[in-house]
């Protein structure tokens, strides 16, 4: 693969490490998409989307498959871990690369719904419900037991892999 010499703006990658990109550039227009189509391709209410041109984006570890979910659409994932990455249209100089798979999807915050005839009643979440960390909500014996196979919120050399459960 070659390396784009231009420092990333902003690294992302799929859970397990096995695909990884680069955008050169800050996203425009950060989203939400409520359709039903969005809700599918992300196993969840919404879809959290980063636009960003097609020239200021690159893969940068692996060759991600594509599901053509539309005629005028595709959205890439990885093949080993199933994480969504992107949604595009065809024939669009855009990509949106899913803001979840940001390493720091902080800094891309969403400013606009698209797709709302598919929102779901009781999204977003009220800010009076009970919150409990994920740490709160393991006993110490479940959290001494975990092992992550998780790739780092970072970039890693080519040979990275994950630790190997005994």
């Amino acid at each position: 693969m070659v390396r784009d010499p231009r420092h990333p703006h902003l690294t992302g990658g799929c859970q397990c490490g096995a695909v990884r990109y680069a955008l050169y550039a800050p996203p425009e227009r950060t989203h939400f998409w409520h359709c039903r189509m969005c809700q599918k391709a992300v196993g969840n209410v919404f879809a959290a989307l980063a636009p960003v041109r097609r020239t200021d984006f690159a893969w940068t570890r692996g060759d991600p498959p594509a599901f053509r979910s539309s005629t005028i659409a595709e959205r890439h994932y990885c093949a080993a871990c199933g994480t969504p990455l992107t949604f595009g249209y065809v024939d669009s100089e855009w990509i949106d690369v899913t803001i979840g798979s940001l390493d720091r999807p902080d800094l891309a915050p969403a400013g606009r719904h698209y797709g709302i005839e598919g929102r779901v009643a009781w999204e977003p979440l009220a800010d009076e419900w009970p919150a409990d960390t994920t740490e709160d909500e393991m006993t110490a014996d479940h959290r001494a037991r975990i092992v992550d196979f998780q790739h780092p919120d970072h970039d890693t050399p080519d040979d990275w892999t994950p630790p190997v459960s005994t």
